[in-house]
């Protein structure tokens, strides 16, 4: 008789504040596997220096397990206070990303982490979802939401994309000539 093992995935795990580390020790207690990034980092104190270790990504704790094993999970503690969800699913993180984080962190310390914004203007590549690697210019930005033109076949076609789900180009804005070609009705811009 043939076992079936089950695929397990990566998922992410919304921990309260400061719990992290707990989290995953208590998450290796019960053998499942989990990850939780660590930045080392040199503190000065007056009297001393320590080197100390700090979530690079606080409150958020990555589990691999079979999907149908994340409820389960969530019960380890009280200290997880959510699996974090993306497009109604539970948000999956690819092995790939897991291991590049691991091996920047082998490789440097006292690493920052930051959240840069997409500006209006600015040249996007889209990551996820049916207009996937097609390439825009955001022109407008509403809650978490980006209006973004993707000049196509000679049209000017808007979507309502989700912040994280864009790539920027470059650090520039689209130059001025540019956004106004861009910005053209779809009867100009018709080269046939």
């Amino acid at each position: 008789m043939e076992h079936v093992t089950e695929k397990k995935n990566w998922y992410v795990l919304y921990t309260r504040s400061r719990c992290e580390k707990k989290v995953s020790q208590l998450l290796s207690k019960r053998k499942i596997e989990n990850y939780c990034p660590l930045n080392k980092r040199m503190r000065q104190w007056s009297d001393r220096k320590k080197l100390v270790f700090e979530p690079v990504f606080p409150s958020y704790v990555f589990v691999r397990v079979p999907e149908d094993k994340l409820t389960d999970v969530k019960k380890v503690t009280t200290d997880i206070v959510t699996i974090v969800y993306w497009l109604s699913k539970p948000a999956q993180i690819r092995n790939e990303e897991i291991e590049h984080i691991k091996i920047f962190l082998d490789e440097h310390t006292d690493i920052r982490i930051e959240r840069r914004p997409v500006c209006v203007n600015e040249m996007v590549r889209i990551l996820r979802g049916p207009l996937m690697d097609k390439e825009g210019v955001v022109r407008n930005i509403r809650n978490n939401r980006i209006i973004l033109s993707i000049p196509s076949l000679g049209y000017n076609m808007t979507a309502e994309v989700d912040a994280y789900q864009l790539e920027i180009l470059s650090n520039q804005s689209v130059s001025s000539s540019n956004r106004e070609m861009m910005s053209l009705p779809t009867e100009y811009m018709r080269t046939v």
